[in-house]
């Protein structure tokens, strides 16, 4: 009697390896998010893109996963980056991985790459974002899916800004010790931009920079200098209580977003840490 042995899918998609920015900005970490299900219905999802070098991040949002979703959210989402992307790396979830995303990558020469099995801080840099960012602000709760045009709306015009050029971030700095242990220590914080800015300088007289030619570093600052970080706070809490107050309330004890999930996202201005 002869035994075959179950063999594992092997998906010729993607490189499974580590990122390699070596200190260069455009090389991305991306997930999605699902906003939860209500009765058997899928509530929107939300696309979170950031870069591993600077921390710049975009999220957009789309109300099912699907080719016709994804192929101009994600173009959308790359053309939002201020630099030029290099690299894109996610899990391995087929919404990624699959023929359509690759060919979109391979048209822009940009690398995919995904996670390896058992190496579970492969793409924890964005998980982190996910918690940090995006269930702060957006919740737990179920949000329909016809909400997915107003919150893609509202985060290219005021939330995405307010992440990249006035929500500082830790910088990770990272240390060995005499026997070989490393840890990593926060000893600065900086916005994205400030990170990026610092490397665009840094580039030497003659040598091409990071920005995109569309793109300059006067052009960004305007940006950042139109509004104090207290305002652009402020400013990103006034659209984002517009766009709850157009969310159906589902039922009598169910909000959108849920309270509990959503408790934390409209209570204060300014956070300084992601």
């Amino acid at each position: 009697m002869n035994v075959t042995k179950t063999r594992a899918v092997q998906v010729a998609i993607g490189e499974r390896r580590k990122p390699r920015p070596e200190g260069r900005p455009g090389y991305l970490r991306v997930d999605t998010v699902h906003q939860g299900d209500l009765d058997g219905v899928k509530g929107v999802y939300h696309i979170n893109a950031v870069d591993e070098v600077t921390q710049w991040q975009v999220v957009g949002a789309v109300r099912v996963i699907s080719q016709t979703q994804l192929d101009p959210i994600l173009r959308a989402i790359l053309e939002q980056f201020p630099f030029h992307i290099r690299g894109f790396h996610s899990d391995n979830g087929s919404e990624f991985i699959n023929e359509m995303v690759s060919g979109m990558l391979k048209h822009l020469q940009i690398e995919q790459t995904k996670s390896r099995a058992r190496k579970s801080n492969d793409n924890g840099l964005v998980e982190s974002k996910n918690g940090a960012v995006i269930r702060k602000h957006m919740g737990y709760g179920y949000i329909a899916t016809a909400h997915a045009p107003a919150i893609d709306a509202f985060y290219q015009a005021s939330f995405n800004p307010y992440l990249n050029f006035h929500r500082p971030c830790g910088l990770p700095e990272r240390i060995v010790d005499a026997r070989g242990k490393e840890k990593f220590v926060y000893k600065r914080y900086a916005t994205p931009w400030e990170i990026l800015r610092d490397l665009e300088r840094a580039v030497p007289p003659g040598q091409p920079g990071y920005l995109k030619p569309s793109v300059s570093a006067a052009s960004l600052d305007r940006i950042a200098n139109a509004h104090s970080d207290t305002e652009a706070a402020r400013l990103m809490q006034a659209a984002k209580q517009k766009l709850f107050l157009g969310f159906q309330t589902q039922s009598k004890d169910r909000m959108i977003p849920e309270r509990r999930g959503n408790a934390g996202a409209t209570a204060s201005y300014g956070h300084a840490m992601c």
